[in-house]
């Protein structure tokens, strides 16, 4: 989960570092550092905390010289944040540099092997031993590439490596297993990064390494050789995105930017995929006959986009009629799961990177299932590997905390529901049109929701409840799931205590928590639900909880007899009621973590992409 960035070049390179690290601090921010190779040899320069702790020891890269160079921003697996355990690590001979994300599984086993053979450690980190490894066969060799090559063929693990020799001043290798790396191509210059946002401001043609590639690049080029150490071809891709995607643009946060980037990346996502009033996933292909064969649909994710596949459960349930189970990838590998060649294995990624998630693709596809993800990043680990892939087009996503990746996630399961009913025909031609008008206005409808009086509303609502302690969200059916990702908003930027429960569930023992002045957040977008969800309400109310109500807008005044308080959203087509359910809560979590003084884009102990398991 931390983010690598590599540069060799005619500019100077710690600013060029420093720059690529700032795009990728969203990946780690325990610690950071750069290794520059200049006249001293390897001079490497590491902080404990945020990257301006660095950039500020470094003058912005200005009392750094050097034109080729490495450097990473850390979330800490092996060893407590320090300088001392930030990357790069040097080699105890000084003349190998590495910067690394993942995990060496048998970095034990290697320390020790290392130790016997007279080397000298320093960290606590994995990263270490990948240093001295290189190290012990580069005195035995004389040969960089080798060394590296030779060193990668003893590493179990995960990993994706910048590595620099101080005896090859110009030059950098690159290798990845598991762990996302992209190389992109500039005039005169050349880089490496963990993601696309550090090296767009330089280039915007890339190449993305396949698992057991190594790329030896200097400023006038690159060879790229696969896991036999054959040279390779890889294909250079042409990113989309505009510079500002990966910029705040006057917005004080990335998520709040982000919050408000929804109706445009729901019209990216939507628009291209209806055409004359049809739904057209291309690259996508479940016949009827596959679909009438299927015993069991599994969605799989992690974090935000394990919701999603909650609220897809009760989606693809009720128009495909076909069963389906939303399992936590952390999980599915060890429960046994009972998947074969009748089973649709759906996994769901922001970045397509994810650890546990890839792993269970993996395990699903020797399990003989068909594989089909929902991500946003082309030329991602898991879109690679799955069967089918559909992206979502949201662009740049930088906030840890998910808001536009969730939303287009729902937006393609809603998509993908439709296309599914209708080629299995378990949908009337009169309700998958309806459905299909209504995708097409949901853009709109997001748009509405985010309107500033709604806005207003969620920071007024913020500033009444920031000094609670304590808080639980009650809905039933599909808005238990919107409960689900509400709370987790507001854990991981708020820093609140926060419970989610299918509203009936409450009073089967959770309710024993209830105290006076307690928030809960109920939300109410099911209507045929409704008066049980405000029967619930009154059972929290009898114990003294104070009740913060999200409902559609004719709703409203049976709500507030009810409630203490009432955020509306507009009425919807019932199946994309949740799209706009989750507005309200990803306003109030945002500015509940403002008023609480809590940092919204780099949350305590969190990282975006999840890279290790």
């Amino acid at each position: 989960m931390c983010g690598i960035v590599g540069y060799a070049g005619s500019r100077q390179a710690a600013p060029v570092l420093l720059d690529g690290l700032e795009k990728l601090e969203y990946r780690g921010y325990d610690s950071a550092g750069v290794c520059v190779h200049n006249d001293q040899g390897l001079s490497a320069v590491k902080a404990k905390g945020r990257l301006s702790v660095l950039s500020d020891r470094l003058e912005g890269g200005n009392n750094l010289p050097g034109h080729v160079g490495i450097g990473h921003t850390r979330w800490a697996t092996h060893g407590a944040p320090s300088d001392v355990n930030s990357h790069p690590h040097l080699s105890d001979t000084g003349k190998i540099a590495v910067v690394h994300n993942g995990i060496i599984e048998n970095e034990a086993r290697l320390r020790q092997k290392l130790l016997r053979k007279g080397c000298t450690f320093y960290s606590e980190t994995d990263t270490e031993v990948v240093a001295n490894l290189v190290g012990y066969y580069y005195a035995k060799l004389g040969d960089f590439v080798e060394s590296v090559r030779e060193a990668v063929l003893r590493l179990e693990g995960s990993f994706a490596l910048g590595i620099m020799c101080v005896d090859q001043p110009g030059k950098i290798v690159a290798v990845k297993k598991d762990s996302p790396l992209i190389f992109g191509f500039g005039e005169g210059e050349n880089f490496i990064a963990s993601d696309v946002p550090a090296i767009l401001k330089y280039t915007q043609t890339v190449a993305y390494l396949e698992d057991g590639d190594m790329a030896v690049f200097d400023a006038d080029g690159v060879v790229f050789m696969d896991s036999a150490g054959e040279v390779v071809e890889r294909k250079r891709e042409k990113i989309t995105w505009e510079i500002s995607a990966a910029e705040r643009a006057g917005y004080d946060h990335f998520m709040i930017k982000e919050i408000f980037e929804q109706p445009k990346a729901l019209r990216d996502t939507i628009n291209p995929r209806i055409k004359n009033g049809q739904i057209e996933l291309e690259g996508v292909e479940l016949s009827a006959e596959y679909l009438k064969g299927l015993k069991r649909i599994y969605l799989v994710a992690c974090g935000s986009a394990y919701y999603v596949s909650v609220l897809a459960k009760y989606i693809i349930e009720k128009h495909c009629r076909i069963p389906a189970e939303a399992m936590m990838a952390s999980e599915f590998r060890y429960c046994d799961p009972v998947v074969d060649d009748k089973t649709l294995v759906i996994v769901v990624s922001q970045s397509g990177e994810t650890a546990d998630t890839r792993a269970a693709l993996v395990e699903a596809k020797q399990l003989g299932a068909k594989t089909l993800a929902i991500v946003n990043v082309v030329g991602s680990a898991i879109a690679k590997a799955a069967d089918q892939v559909i992206y979502t087009w949201a662009g740049p996503e930088i906030a840890v905390a998910t808001t536009k990746a969730f939303s287009t996630q729902l937006a393609v399961v809603y998509l993908l529901a439709m296309q599914m009913a209708k080629t299995l025909g378990t949908i009337s031609d009169e309700d998958y049109n309806a459905a299909v008008k209504a995708l097409e206005q949901l853009p709109t409808d997001v748009e509405r929701t985010l309107c500033p009086e709604r806005v207003e509303r969620c920071q007024y609502y913020s500033s009444v409840y920031c000094a609670n302690h304590d808080a639980f969200f009650i809905g039933r059916n599909i808005d238990s799931g919107i409960c689900m990702e509400g709370s987790l908003k507001l854990k991981e930027i708020a820093y609140l205590h926060s419970e989610a429960y299918p509203a009936g569930e409450l009073k089967h023992g959770p309710i024993s928590l209830i105290e006076e002045g307690m928030l809960v957040v109920a939300v109410a977008g099911v209507d045929a639900l409704f008066d049980k969800t405000m029967a619930n309400i009154k059972e929290v109310k009898a114990r003294g909880a104070d009740v913060l109500c999200v409902t559609v807008e004719d709703m409203e005044p049976n709500a507030a007899q009810v409630a203490d308080n009432i955020i509306t959203v507009p009425r919807v087509h019932p199946m994309l009621q949740p799209s706009l359910s989750i507005l309200p809560l990803q306003l109030f979590s945002y500015y509940m973590a403002l008023a609480r003084g809590c940092d919204v884009d780099k949350p305590r102990n969190l990282a975006k992409s999840v890279t290790v398991e």
